[in-house]
């Protein structure tokens, strides 16, 4: 049995080694001598450690140290944590709803997912998770950070919280299933608004079905696409639904160490919303899979860019199984936009930079109004006026979020422009 264990071992190791000694500085250290450096320490680990470990710890814990060490984005996936990752990506899965990788020994938000537990709690993109449940997160890989924070339904879990320029404070979330409804719409009176939380299985079917309802509108004057706190998902979802609004030319490629592991990814005819002034709204939180969406529309100058600097995750990371173990979450490749530019630690820099803000009303109202005069008539009207008021109130949660608003300023106004230059 001990035999069959090092056998494994090492060949794992070597496959994921490979090469290493060319890359030393030191030239006389071949492989077999690093493979029986490994070997010799692992042995010295299972005699003399303070207590027993096990082989399958011992396994696992290397493979995941070799990989978490290259970049925050690989890592080993035992049974269970492959089994929640698939979960995970057709839409439904439990815990808190944020989306997390690690930076400096410590778990960094990428974006809260929304109406989540998280997102309600008031966490939010870019800040960091020190500790969990009075416990530091440093020395914890990804996976075991993210399974700690996983849960039985309904308990609670104290997260304390690093954000910029504040002292860090503690939010108590009580744990949910996450059911992600990845494409939600609405009309904004004439313009339709997509909002895409994360690209998973049916995204691209959503979203096609979703145009389909708000082009039955008369009078459209065009889309704005909501990718702000979308922490990616599923590459093709993302080629899939950046076709939809482009005619031809290239989406995204990726380029691996080997150039023969290049692949490019590329346009059909046909755009959904027939040339429509389009408007994608990204942040922060903005991440991977949506950068791809935005950095395409944007190089092929199709859609206007609009919010903050994009997170700049441009690297694509593929499951290798090494059954029955688990699989390698193995960082392959960099993807670029059609224009050739790498995202990676750089983001998407929008066309309008249009900072969060939160918009308030000035009243400028002076003295009374007749409403507020004793023994006033009443308005026959008013039901139909307390129906006015909702309206209203929903028009102004639109208004309330600066940079939708200045979004839908925006497509009103390319429309009215490509209106008055058909005219002329």
């Amino acid at each position: 049995m001990k035999i069959k264990f090092k056998i494994f071992f090492l060949y794992i190791f070597f496959l994921i080694t490979s090469g290493i000694a060319h890359a030393t500085d030191d030239k006389e250290i071949s492989e077999y001598d690093y493979l029986k450096f490994l070997g010799e320490s692992i042995e010295k680990i299972k005699t003399d450690y303070v207590e027993h470990v096990d082989n399958k710890k011992i396994v696992e814990s290397a493979i995941n140290g070799i990989l978490s060490s290259l970049d925050p984005h690989s890592s080993f996936l035992n049974a269970k944590s492959l089994n929640d990752m698939k979960i995970q990506t057709k839409g439904e899965f439990g815990g808190l709803g944020i989306e997390v990788t690690m930076e400096n020994g410590f778990v960094k938000v990428i974006s809260p997912i929304d109406n989540t537990p998280a997102y309600k709690a008031g966490v939010k993109a870019g800040d960091y998770i020190t500790h969990l449940d009075k416990k530091s997160v440093v020395g914890l890989t990804l996976d075991e950070a993210v399974g700690k924070m996983r849960g039985p339904v309904g308990s609670k879990l104290e997260v304390t919280i690093g954000r910029t320029n504040q002292e860090p404070f503690d939010v108590t979330i009580k744990r949910d299933i996450i059911k992600i409804t990845s494409v939600r719409s609405r009309l904004e009176k004439d313009v339709g608004y997509l909002r895409i939380t994360s690209f998973s299985e049916q995204t691209n079917k959503s979203t096609r079905e979703a145009i389909k309802k708000l082009k039955k509108t008369k009078n459209l004057k065009g889309f704005i696409l909501d990718l702000r706190n979308n922490p990616g998902g599923l590459l093709e979802q993302a080629v899939s639904v950046s076709d939809l609004f482009l005619e031809k030319g290239e989406i995204v490629s990726t380029r691996g160490r080997d150039s023969e592991n290049s692949e490019t990814y590329k346009a059909k005819p046909g755009d959904v919303i027939n040339g429509l002034p389009l408007v994608v709204l990204i942040n922060g939180g903005s991440a991977s899979a949506s950068e791809i969406v935005a950095g395409s529309l944007q190089d092929h100058k199709r859609a206007i860019i609009l919010g903050t600097q994009s997170f700049g995750k441009g690297s694509v990371q593929t499951i290798i199984p090494v059954n029955p173990f688990g699989a390698l979450r193995m960082t392959t490749a960099r993807y670029f936009t059609p224009s050739g530019r790498s995202i990676q630690k750089k983001g998407i820099s929008p066309d309008i930079i249009v900072e969060e803000a939160k918009v308030e009303k000035i009243n400028k109202r002076n003295g009374s109004r007749e409403s507020d005069l004793k023994g006033a008539l009443d308005n026959p009207n008013q039901e139909s006026n307390k129906k006015k008021d909702k309206e209203n109130s929903k028009k102004e949660d639109a208004v309330n979020d600066f940079q939708l608003s200045r979004a839908l300023d925006l497509v009103r106004g390319i429309s009215l422009y490509k209106n008055k230059l058909a005219i002329n």
